[in-house]
């Protein structure tokens, strides 16, 4: 087979007429041809250098199906999501179910399982589970270590992982978020070699100079392309593109491709660009994905110009996978594994009684995974701590799903709901199931929703039930990935006439249990300042302002 056309030469940064010459998978040879017409680009694919392809709600074998559209020919996987649901058992799912189609899975040991102490986790990955995990050639790097506290505190457990990755020359991803001068060095010095939480360019650059990558993320919650993406001119060979989190409505649209169209309209040098998408993670995860040379597995794309670039065609292995927007992966059928013993939940199970009416606020931000802590006023209702959601501030549960245990109650502000709750099985790192509503009956009924079908997201009002079942894990549907798609946007949009002026508020959802991101967080137990890492007292003193 060969494919002719403009040919996109990154390292030379230059652009030549010419033909690829493929063979048995292989880029048999790449001919300069100036007389050759037509205006098509020939391009090495894009790769998303962090992802958890868990929060698309998809498998990996749909998440595939979507993102060949888009030009996506790898992905460096972190399945610490499903791990912390089934252990190794989930990271080997992960594995079977991404090696049977036609796309370039790469994935992670995940070195903090269960992420924290101080919540309830369906499993742990030790020291033995990570040295089994990083011997497969299908795992790259130990995933995030976002214990950094661990890191620099010289925790002999996270010091373990960090020698077993090195010893096998895998490189470390790290996860510190707001982490600057010293002890940014210092966890920098004990060999994370990645970052992909930075939230400002001056935190970025801290980390670029003592040596660390920084990964530019724009997911369907967080969002830090517009603070970071400068940064490419000056370190184009340390900076990559990710998407860390994305809902499935999302991967319809768009992927990196969308990153890269952003960066060129703002006049970033092309070679530049591309770099960060296609070259710079082959180099640094050592991945065995093709760059457009003589020799090289054949994947590529084809777009229509890089002012544009739309893409046309998305080639794997020398196969075609994808074609004027057109996924050639197939749907197959994929097993559906998980762990949940969770009994029906009633409307006292979200009952705490109330000793102030002033009380700690999460304060939900859109686009951005730092909530930070405020406070507000509740309303008591016969004693007990009700929503006030005339001040927006909800009452929010996080709800142990493997085993029997009383929900954890706080509160939370930006939700914006005025009638109803959400609730999802989605809930960062230990997916125990989380819900926000305005008072005690909508939110057992979401819940309760959720505990019928053994995972999903929900939403309930005075006059509505919907339900999105997850039943993988309790973090993703085995159904066509456009059908999964169609049916969170018609919840999404649910949630927004309820109320709701976040742009993802499921996605938001699912970050506040997130412990390991600053300030205030809610766990299955109980309210957690990130900052200081320890728990911290719900209600506030009378007296307080």
């Amino acid at each position: 087979m060969i494919i002719t056309g403009n040919i996109i030469d990154i390292p030379g940064e230059r652009i030549f007429k010419g033909s690829v010459e493929i063979e048995e998978g292989k880029i048999k040879r790449i001919s300069e041809d100036e007389n050759i017409e037509g205006g098509q680009y020939i391009l090495p694919g894009l790769i998303d250098a962090h992802v958890h392809v868990e929060s698309s709600m998809l498998v990996p074998s749909e998440f595939a199906r979507l993102a060949v559209n888009h030009g996506t020919v790898a992905t460096i996987s972190d399945p610490h999501e499903i791990g912390n649901v089934l252990g190794v058992k989930g990271v080997e799912y992960m594995i079977a179910n991404g090696n049977t189609v036609n796309f370039k899975f790469y994935f992670g040991a995940p070195s903090c399982v269960p992420a924290t102490s101080f919540e309830t986790a369906g499993a742990e990955i030790n020291e033995q589970d990570i040295e089994y995990l990083l011997s497969k050639k299908e795992i790259v790097y130990l995933a995030e270590m976002m214990n950094w506290p661990g890191v620099l505190g010289n925790d002999p457990v996270v010091k373990k992982k960090i020698e077993i990755a090195k010893r096998k020359g895998k490189p470390v991803d790290g996860h510190a978020p707001g982490l600057m001068g010293e002890k940014a060095k210092s966890y920098i010095d004990a060999g994370i070699t990645t970052d992909h939480e930075c939230f400002s360019r001056e935190e970025a650059l801290s980390k670029l100079e003592h040596g660390m990558k920084i990964i530019i993320r724009e997911g369907s919650a967080a969002k830090n392309f517009e603070a970071l993406i400068d940064l490419l001119s000056d370190y184009p060979t340390e900076i990559m593109f990710c998407s860390d989190d994305k809902h499935p409505d999302n991967l319809v649209e768009g992927h990196i491709n969308q990153l890269v169209k952003r960066a060129l309209a703002k006049n970033i040098n092309l070679f530049k660009v591309l770099r960060a998408a296609c070259i710079n993670p082959v180099q640094h995860y050592n991945l065995n994905v093709g760059l457009l040379k003589e020799g090289d597995p054949a994947d590529f794309i084809v777009i229509d110009n890089p002012d544009s670039f739309n893409v046309a065609a998305t080639f794997i292995r020398g196969s075609l996978v994808s074609e004027n927007g057109k996924s050639l992966i197939q749907t197959g059928k994929s097993e559906s594994l998980n762990q949940f013993h969770l009994d029906m939940c009633k409307n006292s199970d979200f009952e705490i009684k109330a000793t102030s009416e002033n009380v700690r606020v999460i304060i939900a931000q859109d686009g951005q995974l730092i909530t930070p802590e405020g406070s507000g006023k509740i309303s008591i209702v016969d004693g007990f701590a009700e929503s006030n959601p005339e001040e927006d501030i909800l009452k929010m549960s996080v709800i142990n799903r493997y085993q029997k245990a009383r929900p954890a109650i706080g509160f939370i502000k930006n939700f914006g709901l005025k009638n109803g709750a959400i609730a999802s099985s989605v809930g960062h790192d230990s997916h125990n199931i989380t819900a926000v509503g305005v008072d005690n009956e909508s939110i057992a009924r979401a819940v309760n929703l959720i505990i019928e079908h053994k995972g999903g997201v929900s939403l309930v009002s005075d006059q509505l039930e919907m339900i999105l079942p997850l039943p993988v894990a309790g973090l993703m549907s085995d159904q066509d990935g456009y059908v999964v798609a169609k049916l969170y946007s018609e919840i999404d949009q649910e949630a927004k006439n309820l109320g709701s002026a976040l742009n993802s508020p499921f996605m938001t959802l699912s970050f506040m249990s997130l412990l390991v991101i600053p300030e205030l967080k809610l766990s299955d137990k109980g309210l957690f300042n990130g900052k200081e890492f320890k728990f911290t007292p719900l209600f506030l003193s009378s007296t307080h302002s």
